[in-house]
């Protein structure tokens, strides 16, 4: 292609010159210009350029003042007074260079006389990789090579193609930049051993040179037409054997297969003899898009392989689906005698699915009793009831598709929290990136040989939208870490669960974890100040989750007296403990105060809530009689001895406390 672009250009460039040249060059009548020893010459040759003046065509006023310049283009480079003016010009460049003479007969007038080309080139060089291949049984056979370096001249290429009795079959090529040719002939299988060789010669004014001869066979260069019509059967809706199928040309005894599933990126290859266009696979996986493609060849050892085939795109049939489903379960008390039981399962991987599922089968039976008490066919991954809290029950969950069913998954409904000494103790949960978080605890003391198997349960803590209510995994019961992903949103909260499996006995332990987190966005907003018991009881309302950022860790009342310059008084309490009141009860009585909240998290604390004011009110004092006498009597002694002129006045005192 870069060859094909600068070519583009050096013809661009050879039209310009030559309309310049043309336009600049007055048909040489008043002179000559000639070129010794040629007007194309190898690099690096040099030339002898001769400007003459022919008879009376000199300056008609002034003859004495003949003067011939040269130009190379448009820069002088000899001149000479007279009729006749000779420069050995060197050094020129590869292309082709314009030179010009003219004839001054004064400072300001030059008269054209005439002009010549000079073209420098190089010898080609020998043509290299000389190829050739026929497409098809019914093609034509083309050649392809190597031409080497640019000439910098037009070069002819001569393909020759000699075969057995003495054939002979040549082409020319026209174009400047020639590297491939179709002879026009067609190669036959009649004789597919005989031989036939091709050469290619370059010629050009410098020199000639040709490639090294290639000899080859029907079969060698015969490159078949890829195969088409391709198509796939799968032996009673099965996919034990499906039968692959296609059309190629007669003469073809080779084949190579590759298939892969869409979702794969590496292709598995098979090879095929004498196939006939028909091939059984045995290996193909049920209800999986697959694509397939085919290629060619007329020989085992010998030829070219065909292009690949147009791919296949299909799928396969159904299978009844394997394996079993895991199934895990909530328990909530509504009342003293009921409880509710949601069922979750996760969707089965295509490899277990086998085909599209259709529905689930649900079954809960109360152990003691042989009648199923509640069965139920679900499309949902999850299923609630509401039972009494007696009884031991037992789930069985499946699936099914258009060929069958899973075996069922049992599951026994017990506390799962019920067993204490099976407890995961010292349970973490750390952020791992945007979308992780590492759980990670210890094993359950002595208890710890008993358990069978770990799993870790996550939901978000303030769901949102349509979140999945329940996520979990399963864990051997040697780790004591699970990297949780699924589901995980950065800025939210979750309610993690560990629980230690042992038989029908289960143990738990919890903690809240996210995988980012930052100071929330406001504080909570203050709904209600009120005085209960002497203490202030202080009411508000959550801070939506959008808003949280992460899991809370503790609230903070501010609290100072109005117009104060001092600083706040402050409570801090955990978020688990009161998640939307709290008392406080050192204010003061009658004083006015202005009150406010924060938000924590790990990452920081929240901007200030809404302010509100409150005051305490005052309480009297009240007394039993019996207990005023003593201070009667002083109050009298005092009285008499001020005087009626000084007489002190009652005045009401309240206290934030009262007597009884």
């Amino acid at each position: 292609m870069a060859h094909t672009v600068g070519g583009c250009s050096l013809a661009l460039i050879f039209i310009i010159v030559l309309l310049l040249v043309k336009a600049n060059i007055d048909a040489c009548k008043r002179g000559d210009v000639t070129v010794e020893p040629s007007h194309v010459i190898s690099l690096g040759s040099a030339v002898n350029i001769s400007c003459s003046l022919k008879p009376e065509q000199g300056c008609s006023q002034y003859p004495s003042f003949n003067t011939l310049i040269l130009y190379k283009f448009n820069r002088r480079i000899n001149f000479l007074h007279g009729h006749f003016l000779s420069s050995q010009v060197t050094g020129l460049p590869l292309g082709t260079t314009v030179f010009l003479c003219k004839l001054a007969c004064s400072k300001n007038k030059e008269l054209r006389i005439c002009g010549a080309e000079i073209s420098v080139g190089v010898v080609p060089e020998q043509p290299q990789n000389l190829s050739c291949i026929q497409k098809g049984a019914h093609g034509t056979v083309t050649c392809i090579w190597d031409r080497g370096r640019d000439t910098h001249l037009y070069t002819a290429y001569t393909l020759q193609l000699n075969g057995p009795k003495n054939l002979t079959w040549w082409k020319q090529c026209n174009d400047h930049y020639c590297d491939h040719l179709d002879l026009g002939v067609n190669l036959t299988p009649e004789l597919p051993e005989s031989s036939y060789t091709a050469q290619v010669t370059a010629i050009n004014s410098l020199g000639s040179a040709s490639s090294l001869p290639s000899t080859f066979t029907f079969l060698d260069i015969v490159r078949p037409l890829p195969p088409w019509d391709i198509r796939i059967k799968c032996v009673n809706a099965s996919v034990n054997k499906c039968i692959l199928q296609w059309r190629d040309e007669g003469l073809v005894l080779l084949n190579r297969l590759r298939y892969r599933p869409n979702s794969s990126k590496s292709w598995k290859m098979v090879h095929a003899t004498n196939a006939k266009g028909r091939y059984d696979l045995l290996d193909l996986k049920p209800f999986t898009e697959y694509e397939f493609q085919i290629s060619s060849k007329l020989h085992l050892h010998k030829g070219i392989w065909s292009d690949w085939s147009e791919s296949l795109r299909t799928q396969t049939p159904e299978e009844e689906p394997t394996g079993t489903l895991d199934v895990w379960y909530m328990k909530k008390h509504i009342d003293y005698s009921r409880q509710q039981i949601s069922l979750f399962w996760k969707n089965m991987s295509m490899s277990e699915a086998r085909g599209k599922i259709l529905h689930y089968r649900v079954t809960l039976q109360e152990v003691a009793v042989v009648k199923v008490t509640l069965q139920n066919i679900t499309e949902h991954t999850f299923w609630t009831w509401v039972i009494p809290r007696t009884g031991n029950w037992v789930v069985t969950v499946s699936a099914t598709n258009s060929k069958g069913s899973t075996l069922p998954t049992y599951i026994n409904i017990t506390d799962l929290c019920g067993a204490g000494l099976l407890a995961p103790r010292q349970v973490s949960a750390n952020s791992k990136g945007v979308d992780d978080i590492m759980v990670t605890w210890e094993h359950p003391g002595k208890a710890a040989p008993a358990v069978q198997e770990y799993v870790v349960e996550w939901r978000e803590l303030h769901p949102r939208g349509d979140t999945p209510p329940l996520n979990w995994l399963r864990s051997t019961p040697y780790n004591v870490s699970a990297l949780i992903s699924e589901n995980i949103k950065p800025y939210s909260c979750y309610e993690i669960n560990v629980y230690a499996l042992s038989g029908d006995q289960r143990g738990c332990s919890s903690t809240w974890g996210n995988s980012k987190h930052k100071a929330p966005r406001r504080g909570p907003y203050i709904n209600a100040i009120s005085e209960e018991k002497g203490s202030v009881l202080i009411s508000w309302n959550e801070i939506p989750a959008q808003e949280q950022m992460g899991c809370l860790l503790h609230y903070r009342i501010y609290w100072k007296e109005q117009d104060s310059n001092s600083q706040p008084q402050l409570c801090e309490i955990p978020y688990r403990v009161s998640p939307n009141s709290h008392s406080i009860d050192n204010l003061q009585p009658r004083v006015t105060y202005v009150l406010w909240m924060t938000a924590l998290t790990a990452a920081g604390e929240s901007p200030p809530g809404n302010k509100r004011e409150f005051c305490l009110p005052g309480y009297l004092f009240f007394f039993r009689p019996s207990d005023l006498s003593g201070v009667v009597k002083k109050f009298q002694t005092q009285r008499t001895a001020l005087g009626p002129r000084n007489t002190p006045s009652w005045r009401r005192h309240s206290y934030p406390w009262t007597g009884s």
